[in-house]
């Protein structure tokens, strides 16, 4: 497996609501970022415009092979990754 961009897995209004009008196979929407700094300056407004309280950040690492999962949430009105590990 080789390096790709990080992506952010969110649920919005929008994903919702083609999902459950059969428009769409799935609620979630992946949003891919070109780095993974550019994610980290978003995670906040995913967060809070998420339906659900968690975010999933995909990602793969810097001299490592294979893909790399964070999930994220907000604790006290800031970003905090609660999970993470190898996928």
């Amino acid at each position: 497996m080789s390096n790709f961009k990080p992506q952010i897995r969110v649920i919005t209004q929008e994903s919702n609501y083609n999902y459950h009008n059969r428009q769409a196979q799935s609620a979630f929407v992946s949003i891919p970022y070109p780095t993974y700094k550019e994610l980290k300056k978003n995670i906040k407004k995913h967060l809070e415009e998420n339906l659900e309280p968690m975010v999933s950040v995909y990602r793969s690492r810097r001299g490592e092979w294979g893909e790399w999962f964070e999930h994220w949430m907000l604790e006290g009105g800031k970003p905090k990754i609660v999970a993470q590990g190898w996928q």
